[in-house]
């Protein structure tokens, strides 16, 4: 069983009466930012053990007749068919999953903006085409000097020029598919618009991380910065917290940054700032829901570690700079980690060293550690899922799963009419022929019925897994990673 570190119900209760409360301080209108992941937010979940992925929108369902939602998409994200790199889809095409996804939770998606928009041929076909599934688009415009020139941005020519985003709700949810989409701005500029309409509004963010009540160099903290290492975010004290209360906090360097910016904002707008730090802006309540500190912080040691083979194998695709490994491997010593503290990593490479063939390890929820290797007839992923559902099952290693009379054929399929040259199975193939066998054999059954144990497992390779492979582990809830090192010395990897 997973150790729990992290009180779901109770963060639910605090974080829904913390919104609740400023929506009140602003006299019922609310612009509420927010970062991260709505729905799907599985790196809380792994650094927070107990947190539930699906969390945020719980919460909003609790507000569910109060709040409305709005998506941010940058225009240029949208004209550069940027992606999604958890998910492989463009940002355009996740804003219609967004919707889609918040309308089956039953709530209210009031409409769509797109950001930085200056006549991008993409970003006009992409308002049609919402437009003409019902759905209400508006535009903001790029804002010269964005975000220094306070003059010019809260003016008729800065904010003025957007347009006017019709709520109906007290509290508006700003969200996106991804960073960099606008969501503040697109926050500011509502403010600006409801004062000059004589609407009282107010803005808040809701951001996960870094939790600003847990020390600079907790483990949770860091390893936010490992999962954001890409974006060149750091944890930082925030001064002016500090200044203004004698009190440590910790927030990340961009909203520091830009905290001056957004406090003249606010006193041109308003007259004064509601808030004396970044930290004050937030609604952010997972720190006082965690329960056993520890749970937490080993949890988080073995994310950052994830994050480093992860990031190592973007460098060896082409895909990252080197740069930001460095910064990986700089955070792994100031935590005092080393790859194989993540017992999956010795016990592959062992085997790997014997067989001098790929090899995988996975850990299991109960601790023990079952090994696969390459064979012709399957690949080390296969063997290795395999043998733990065999583990689980309390089957016998020397049991044959799968007839030869099923796995013949597929292999045919495959090297004969598809043009594969390699005749092992995939995960996904094996899967299928698994299942083929246990509509007649109860033991192939009865393995399985051992899958849904296969989440949270702990899944390492010492070759970087296919995309097929890697996909059936994580949509079994496993957790991944490989080495940075092919197993074929090509320049084209499928």
């Amino acid at each position: 069983m997973q150790k729990i570190g992290f009180d779901n119900q109770k963060y639910l209760q605090l974080q829904t009466e913390r919104i609740r409360q400023r929506v009140e301080q602003f006299g019922g209108k609310l612009y509420l930012e927010f970062g991260g992941k709505l729905f799907d937010d599985y790196h809380a979940s792994r650094v927070l053990p107990g947190f539930q992925p699906d969390s945020k929108m719980r919460m909003l369902l609790e507000l569910k007749d109060q709040a409305e939602l709005v998506i941010a998409i940058s225009a240029d994200d949208i004209e550069k068919n940027k992606r999604r790199g958890d998910l492989g889809i463009t940002y355009d095409m996740d804003v219609l999953r967004l919707i889609d996804a918040f309308r089956e939770f039953g709530l209210y998606v009031g409409s769509v903006v797109m950001t930085k928009f200056h006549g991008q041929h993409a970003a006009e076909t992409f308002q049609h085409k919402l437009e003409a599934m019902g759905i209400r688009v508006y535009r903001h415009y790029p804002i010269d000097d964005y975000p220094s020139n306070i003059p010019l941005i809260v003016s008729e020519e800065g904010f003025g020029r957007n347009d006017y985003i019709e709520t109906t709700r007290p509290v508006v949810v700003i969200t996106a598919p991804g960073p960099g989409s606008g969501k503040m701005a697109t926050c500011l500029s509502q403010l600006y618009q409801e004062h000059r309409r004589g609407i009282r509004a107010g803005y808040a963010k809701y951001e996960t991380f870094p939790i600003w009540n847990l020390p600079l160099k907790h483990p949770v903290n860091l390893a936010y910065e490992a999962a954001t290492v890409d974006l060149d975010d750091v944890n930082m004290i925030d001064p002016f917290h500090l200044e203004a209360y004698g009190e440590t906090t910790v927030n990340y360097n961009r909203d520091i940054e830009i905290f001056p910016v957004l406090e003249a904002m606010f006193q041109t707008i308003y007259g004064q700032c509601p808030y004396k730090s970044p930290t004050d802006m937030g609604v952010n309540m997972a720190g006082c829901a965690i329960v056993d500190d520890e749970v937490c912080r080993e949890a988080s040691r073995q994310e950052i570690i994830r994050r480093y083979f992860d990031t190592a194998c973007e460098v060896k695709r082409g895909n990252v700079a080197p740069a930001q490994l460095h910064k990986m491997e700089v955070l792994m010593r100031a935590q005092g980690l080393e790859p194989d503290m993540r017992r999956t990593v010795p016990a592959a490479r062992e085997v790997a060293r014997r067989t001098g063939e790929p090899a995988m390890a996975i850990e299991l929820c109960d601790g023990k550690i079952i090994t696969g290797k390459t064979s012709g007839l399957m690949g080390a992923s296969c063997a290795a899922m395999l043998n733990a559902l065999k583990y689980l099952a309390g089957i016998a290693d020397q049991v044959d799963l799968i007839a030869p009379m099923v796995l013949a054929p597929i292999q045919h399929l495959k090297v004969e009419h598809l043009g594969n040259r390699n005749p092992r199975l995939h995960t996904d193939e094996m899967l299928i022929a698994l299942s083929m066998c246990a509509v007649t054999n109860p033991t192939a059954d009865l393995a399985m019925e051992q899958l849904s144990k296969l989440k949270d497992a702990e899944v390492h390779s010492t070759v970087i897994l296919s995309q097929v492979d890697e996909n059936v582990f994580k949509k079994l809830g496993a957790h991944v990673t490989y080495e940075p090192v092919y197993e074929r010395q090509k320049l084209y990897h499928k």
